[in-house]
C-alpha cells in the first residue's frame, strides 16, 4: 500500500462541482469510480480544493492510498482508461504516506476568462464570461493591483470551515489580453494566493468587471479590504470562466 498523488484536468460543465454528493454527478464521484476499477478500497480521496458546479481545472491535485504493483506510468494509463472523457489524469507520482494535497499546499493559482461582445457567442461562452458593455483594460489592471498582499477578504467570501480565518495572502493578481485572431480578444485574470475563500475569485472578478465598465471606481477594492465584513461584495461572476490552474507545494508534493 502506498500513497499516490494525481494531477487532474476536467471540464466542469456537466458536473455538480468537485465534491462527492448523493444522486448527482461530481468530479470526485467519477474519479473514485475509476479508482475502484483498479481495486481501490478507500472511502474518500483527498483533494487540494473543491471547485464549484461548472468550474474547470487543469491542475487539481488529489491523493489516495492504493495497493498498486506496477509503475506509476501504468497507473496513469489505467485511470484514464476508466475516467469519463471530461476528466483526465495528467500525471501520477508516489508521495510520502502523510502527504495531504490541501494542507501541504503553499499556494494556488486560478484564471478567469472574459470577453466583451454584445451578442451571444455560444462556442466561447462555455469557458468564458461574455460581458457587455466593453471593459477598459487599464481600469481592470489598476483595480487588481490593490489585491496583492495580506488582507481580510471577508467581504468577498466565506472560509471553508465555519469560524475559520478569512485572511489570505495574494502573491499576484493581474490581467492580460490574449488574441488568436478572433475578435474580440479574451481577457484573462490570474490570481495566486496561499488559499481562497468560498466564491472569492468569482466575487472579485465581478467587482473588477464593474470597475472596468466604469460603473465603479477602482478605489472601492481598497475600501472593501479596509473595512472587512461591513458589506458583502454583491454580485458573482458565472462559474464557466473560472479554472483552477495549479497547486504548489514546498517539496514537489513530497514525492519519493
Amino acid at each position: 500500500m502506498a500513497r499516490y498523488q494525481v494531477k487532474l484536468a476536467y471540464d466542469g460543465t456537466s458536473f455538480q462541482g468537485f465534491q462527492k454528493q448523493a444522486r448527482v454527478v461530481t468530479v470526485q464521484g467519477a474519479f473514485e469510480a475509476a479508482l475502484r476499477e483498479l481495486g481501490w478500497k478507500g472511502s474518500s480521496i483527498l483533494a487540494a480544493g473543491r471547485t464549484d458546479t461548472g468550474v474547470h481545472a487543469i491542475g487539481q491535485v488529489v491523493a489516495f492510498d492504493l495497493d498498486w504493483q506496477h509503475p506509476t506510468e501504468a497507473l496513469l494509463a489505467a485511470l484514464n482508461a476508466y475516467l469519463p472523457r471530461e476528466i483526465a489524469a495528467q500525471s501520477a507520482a508516489r508521495v510520502r504516506d502523510d502527504f495531504h494535497p490541501r494542507y501541504d499546499a503553499i499556494s494556488r493559482c486560478y484564471r478567469y476568462h472574459i470577453f466583451c461582445r454584445e451578442v451571444r457567442y455560444p462556442l466561447r461562452e462555455r469557458y468564458a464570461w461574455r460581458v457587455w458593455p466593453v471593459v477598459n483594460f487599464d481600469r481592470l489592471e489598476k483595480a487588481a493591483q490593490a489585491l496583492t498582499g495580506t488582507h481580510d477578504f471577508t467581504s468577498f467570501g466565506t472560509p471553508p470551515r465555519s469560524g475559520g480565518s478569512t485572511r489570505r495572502t495574494v502573491m499576484g493578481a493581474s490581467w492580460r489580453a490574449v488574441s488568436d485572431g478572433r475578435e474580440p480578444p479574451e481577457l484573462i485574470f490570474e490570481i495566486s494566493a496561499d488559499a481562497f475563500l468560498y466564491h472569492m475569485v468569482r466575487r472579485l472578478v465581478h467587482l473588477l468587471v464593474r470597475i472596468g465598465q466604469g460603473r465603479l471606481e477602482a478605489e472601492i477594492v481598497s475600501e472593501y479590504l479596509a473595512h472587512p465584513g461591513q458589506n458583502l461584495c454583491q454580485g458573482i461572476a458565472p462559474p464557466q470562466g473560472l479554472t483552477l490552474v495549479s497547486v504548489s507545494y514546498p517539496d514537489e508534493a513530497g514525492g519519493k
